[in-house]
């Protein structure tokens, strides 16, 4: 895994383009309705930002230098040596939809939230179309918090306002490609030097996404963590090796 391959090194040079845009372009700080990220962010469907190549350019978007390095490091280290295995072509249609499996997975969950919310206050006779002018216009009612609860209602504008960035759910889906063609190597965690085969450490790394993605409950990643993705990602990831097995897709470049 010491060479990088073709696909990956000019994945982890767009992702290096659009980092340095957010420093030099649009400040580095999510939330702080920076150029950028308006931009490039993916923002919540329901959301006046929103745009819909954002759904794309989110995956080469980062918050943070810790967020970006351990993110590139991690495709080098595992997307070189499922490159090698793949081929270009086929390795970026994998690492993208991994990508998009990440993102629809996360709008999903964010759907389902909002709109618990949203029902919550046109049953009590709120006008839906009120609601959404009021939080597209960055502002909210407080009458919504004797309605829902002031929990739910700060869960609910914070969904509206969410923006997505990072590669990670791409990433978790070479991760699973990994676990799956090199099940028998062995890694292990900076802070726990013990070797774990691939075959049970991704999907312990897996497993310990879904318990945060249910409890809140975060482990190794900041609490900001879009866990779901993460499991989006590498569900997406593990459809897509599953379907090329049984079918032996382009099968001389998997013996």
């Amino acid at each position: 895994m010491n060479n990088i391959t073709d696909t990956v090194k000019h994945l982890i040079i767009i992702n290096v383009v659009m980092f340095v845009g957010t420093l030099t372009i649009g400040g580095s700080a999510i939330g702080s309705n920076t150029l950028f990220y308006d931009w490039f962010a993916l923002h919540f469907p329901q959301n006046s930002a929103f745009q819909f190549w954002q759904i794309i350019t989110h995956m080469f978007m980062h918050g943070g230098f810790m967020h970006i390095l351990f993110n590139m490091f991690a495709l080098w280290m595992f997307g070189t040596a499922v490159e090698q295995r793949f081929g270009a072509k086929k390795f970026l249609f994998f690492y993208m939809s991994s990508g998009l499996g990440a993102a629809l997975c996360m709008i999903g969950y964010y759907y389902f939230t909002f709109y618990s919310g949203l029902n919550t206050l046109t049953d009590a006779g709120v006008d839906k179309t009120q609601i959404l002018e009021t939080l597209n216009s960055g502002m909210y009612n407080t009458q919504w918090q004797q309605i829902m609860g002031a929990a739910d209602m700060q869960q609910f504008v914070s969904v509206f306002n969410s923006t997505m960035v990072g590669a990670s759910g791409a990433i978790m889906g070479v991760l699973v490609a990994f676990g799956m063609l090199y099940p028998e190597s062995k890694l292990m965690l900076m802070f726990l030097p013990v070797p774990i085969k691939a075959k049970y450490f991704i999907p312990g790394i897996i497993a310990l996404d879904l318990i945060s993605a249910i409890t809140g409950q975060s482990f190794f990643s900041p609490g900001n963590t879009a866990y779901v993705a993460h499991i989006g990602g590498a569900l997406t990831g593990f459809l897509i090796m599953w379907y090329w097995k049984k079918t032996q897709f382009n099968k001389n470049r998997w013996d």
